[in-house]
């Protein structure tokens, strides 16, 4: 045995054994952190099936607009239309305009739970979004309040039945996922790529009672703790985290619950440009400065060690092609073992949230999702710390 480590070289042996403790750490965050919504959702189904919906709670769904005019008169009455005995619905539009009121003013006269008001345009100095929310919330009427955006699509009318159903006795918050709809072209797969590991991630981190962000497009919490915590207060300065930052600061691993079955979904609207999604990835680069708790570093270290396993692996197959053969074989077969691996959880997870799966585009979203963030961090960089978020 120890004559056949001496054909080895002393560089070898120590590059085989970083890409082999480094494939070791990325093969356990897929399969204890990325997988855990997988597990969890079997038990679900188990519980679900035995249960109905609770639809004792009464709920406010806040909708922000934007002036969207297509997406109002498409989604609107997906929210509206809803299966469930006691709710309202109120549209706050972020600014005024006219076609945006005639058709509000139309819908309500047929729909009596529909509400709706405005962010005046004239407002300065604030953000439009965390203004137009809290307006919605101080409109709801009921203390269970569901938000969303109107270029959202629920899957189905048991949505609120769905979400809030996920309420327990010291519930306060409910996380929804958001699933990113399937395009051909390649842009739009990496972002759903991104979308599906971010979802991940979020959802993982709430089953593991560490809950650290939620998406305002697919979220619920008490009006009591809103208010209980000052609104948006504590984050005045910045024109988002209505949604993550709002989260990570009020979330606790007792008041905090996690929904993602298929009824509880909602769908996004699709990104329209490359500027656009560059400035949502820097908004929320933005508010992840100010988290609290080490949820977010442990997501670091993850991708920090996929940077470091791609550079030694790439290090130990050039290295053994030069040299012993034998370490280049490993290298590769930990490459392909850690990519099948990934492959199938978000293949399956994929599934479960309602995304069309990208198996075999993973190695290259990947990698392409490791440069646009690079790119990202470089022209924020230059740009100084300007808040990329008066679009969101």
């Amino acid at each position: 045995m120890n004559e056949y480590l001496t054909s080895f070289s002393s560089i070898e042996i120590i590059l085989s054994g970083i890409t082999g403790g480094l494939f070791l750490i990325q093969t356990l965050y897929y399969l204890l952190v990325y997988a855990r919504p997988l597990k969890e959702s079997s038990k679900r189904e188990e519980n679900q099936s035995k249960s109905i919906y609770n639809k004792d709670k009464s709920v406010s769904i806040v909708v922000y607009a934007n002036g969207d005019i297509e997406s109002l008169q498409k989604n609107l009455p997906l929210f509206l239309n809803q299966d469930y005995p006691q709710f309202e619905v109120i549209v706050v539009n972020d600014g005024f305009d006219d076609e945006s009121e005639n058709i509000l003013k139309r819908v309500s006269i047929e729909n009596h739970h529909l509400y709706y008001t405005f962010v005046p345009n004239n407002t300065q100095y604030l953000s439009h979004k965390k203004l137009a929310l809290t307006m919605g919330i101080k409109a709801a009427k009921y203390d269970t309040i569901l938000f969303t955006e109107i270029t959202c699509q629920p899957l189905c009318n048991h949505w609120i039945s769905s979400m809030v159903s996920a309420y327990k006795d010291n519930t306060e918050i409910v996380l929804g996922f958001s699933s990113y709809p399937y395009d051909c072209s390649f842009f739009h797969k990496l972002i759903a790529y991104d979308n599906l590991n971010t979802g991940l991630q979020m959802i993982a981190s709430a089953l593991a009672h560490s809950p650290y962000m939620g998406n305002g497009k697919n979220l619920s919490y008490n009006k009591a703790i809103f208010f209980a915590h000052k609104g948006y207060s504590h984050s005045l300065n910045l024109h988002v985290g209505s949604d993550d930052l709002f989260i990570n600061q009020v979330a606790t691993k007792n008041n905090t619950e996690v929904q993602y079955n298929s009824e509880s979904i909602i769908y996004l609207n699709k990104i329209g440009s490359w500027n656009e999604w560059r400035d949502f990835k820097m908004s929320r680069a933005t508010t992840q400065h100010y988290y609290k708790g080490g949820r977010l570093s442990f997501y670091r270290i993850e991708y920090l060690s996929y940077i470091l396993f791609l550079c030694s692996s790439c290090a130990t197959l050039f290295v053994g092609i030069t040299g012993n053969w034998l370490i280049s074989l490993l290298a590769g077969l930990l490459i392909l073992v850690r990519y099948v691996t990934k492959g199938i959880i978000f293949h399956k997870s994929a599934l479960l949230l309602q995304q069309k799966p990208s198996i075999f585009w993973f190695p290259i979203l990947e990698i392409c999702l490791f440069l646009c963030k690079g790119h990202i961090w470089i022209y924020r960089l230059f740009k100084g710390k300007k808040d990329f978020t008066s679009k969101i």
